[in-house]
């Protein structure tokens, strides 16, 4: 009888757990059983792994094999396990020593030809085994790229089970990770001077760059929603390290990494069609669910175009994201959280017909009503800045007329946001559009002198108590801007009135 064991990573949502796999070859009738609540995926890895060991070379037990996957109690999916499944065998039956196998991970699915195949979600899988204190990590190879992110890891690369079961045995070498620059260089983004007028939308993803919070842009067609929306990318800060890797780990696990396997400091842009499904939009499929575009817009910007036309049950499963900025997806196999602090900019036309001049529009009221209340009121009281665009009336702009690039504006941006960064250390918040309301007045309090319009709406009814709270973040916003030290009257009115511009809306 032999028992050895081999190591692997089961992921859960972005988190990973180390799992032992324990390999026991004994008496009894030849066959493979496999217990740790494997998903079908993962129940199928004894006919791969039998095929890949023999046709690598290698003498497949004909002995009664129990493979145990600890911890028993997690739900574990996928092929990443083969690598981990036949290692732990041979071992088990004395044909590697199991000594080599300790404090080594092996991800991989197997081909029954022995090749090793690539998975998702390396990326996490390798940080996942890094604090859990695995410092060597054998991957697929068309994976080193992007495990190679991670640092304080060794890092091998196995193209086949023979190269594998080799480097165990000390005859044979692998892959080494490519040493890499810490980031990425940001990459090229469309300018913001491309734009013909509409300054009171400039101004608006201004502000909105600077604090964080989230836009809506209500015009006709060709106005230029689209453009500033795609701009809005541009203006914001590049991410930090620990940011990068969470968007790279979202992205590792939807299959969706760049090539080039560059950790990038973009913030990401992701624009769903108005036909996305639920599970699209905020994840969702069978077993654990898998990110949906609200992860993948995670440290970025979630754009809807054409938000109307959007169904209302997809627009307020955004309601949870936006306010905690998680999303929990609870399935037969467990449940699973993925970050999704974006922020959220919307666009739509002002009515069905969208004539290029409002004044021409034939829409009935009933028709109207219908269209507008897609968007319902809860979402459009979390939404900081309501912006109406005016049609555009001419190209033509003269030598004194030209509009600020993204640089200039971003400049901008940046200082505003190191302002805020300061205001808030130590209280982990980055923004002003993360500081909860509560802590808002309680930190940082207002002379009533100068939030009195605001506490006037809110007596009449005109205006919520999340409302007035977001009007507070971008007063705080604005004053950034400004340069100045606390927001004075002139500020909260400016952030009331970035808020009332799309009230026709």
């Amino acid at each position: 009888m032999g028992l050895a064991r081999a190591w692997s990573i089961g992921l859960h949502g972005i988190d990973g757990d180390l799992v032992e796999i324990e390999a026991d070859v004994g008496r009894g009738l030849p066959g493979l059983s496999l217990v740790g609540l494997p998903d079908a995926a993962l129940a199928e890895a004894r006919d791969r792994v039998r095929a890949a060991v023999v046709n690598s070379g290698w003498r497949w037990p004909g002995k009664k094999i129990t493979l145990a996957l600890s911890p028993a109690t997690l739900p574990k999916q996928g092929s990443s396990y083969d690598v981990a499944l036949a290692c732990g065998v041979l071992a088990a039956d004395g044909q590697v020593r199991p000594s080599a196998l300790e404090g080594v991970v092996l991800l991989g699915e197997l081909a029954l030809d022995g090749r090793i195949r690539e998975v998702r979600g390396v990326l996490p899988c390798v940080v996942a085994a890094r604090r859990a204190g695995m410092r060597r990590v054998v991957v697929p190879e068309e994976c080193l790229e992007e495990a190679s992110l991670v640092g304080d890891v060794e890092l091998f690369g196995a193209g086949h089970l023979a190269d594998v079961l080799a480097w165990v045995e000390g005859q044979g070498t692998l892959t080494r990770a490519p040493v890499r620059p810490p980031l990425a260089r940001p990459r090229a983004h469309e300018d913001l001077g491309e734009v013909v007028g509409q300054g009171p939308a400039r101004r608006a993803a201004e502000v909105a760059a600077a604090g964080g919070h989230h836009l809506l842009f209500v015009g006709p067609p060709g106005s230029g929603k689209t453009m500033i929306a795609r701009r809005l990318v541009g203006l914001l800060p590049d991410l930090s390290v620990t940011e990068a890797m969470e968007v790279a780990a979202v992205r590792s696990l939807a299959g969706s990494l760049p090539p080039d396997g560059d950790l990038v400091v973009t913030p990401p842009f992701v624009a769903p069609h108005h036909g996305v499904s639920a599970a699209a939009l905020v994840g969702g499929g069978s077993g654990l669910a898998r990110p949906g575009a609200v992860s993948l817009a995670h440290r970025g910007v979630l754009f809807l175009d054409e938000v109307y036309e959007f169904g209302p049950h997809l627009l307020d499963c955004l309601r949870t994201p936006l306010e905690e900025g998680e999303v929990r997806l609870a399935r037969k196999d467990g449940v699973v959280r993925y970050p999704s602090r974006f922020q959220l900019v919307m666009a739509a036309n002002p009515c069905p017909c969208a004539p290029p001049r409002p004044t021409d529009c034939d829409c009935r009221p009933d028709a109207l009503r219908r269209y507008r209340s897609r968007l319902s009121g809860p979402m459009l009281d979390r939404t900081d800045l309501q912006v109406e665009l005016q049609p555009v009336t001419t190209l033509d702009r003269g030598a004194d007329e030209q509009e600020e690039d993204t640089a200039t504006v971003r400049a901008r941006v940046l200082a505003a946001r190191e302002r805020a960064r300061e205001r808030w250390a130590g209280t982990g918040w980055r923004s002003n559009a993360e500081v909860p309301g509560p802590a808002l007045r309680r930190l940082r309090p207002m002379d009533p002198g100068v939030t009195g319009e605001l506490d006037g709406l809110l007596r009449a009814g005109l205006l919520t108590a999340r409302a007035l709270d977001r009007c507070l973040r971008v007063a705080w916003t604005v004053c950034d801007l400004r340069e100045g030290d606390r927001p004075d009257v002139d500020d909260v009115h400016a952030a009331l009135e970035l808020r009332r511009r799309g009230a026709t809306t």
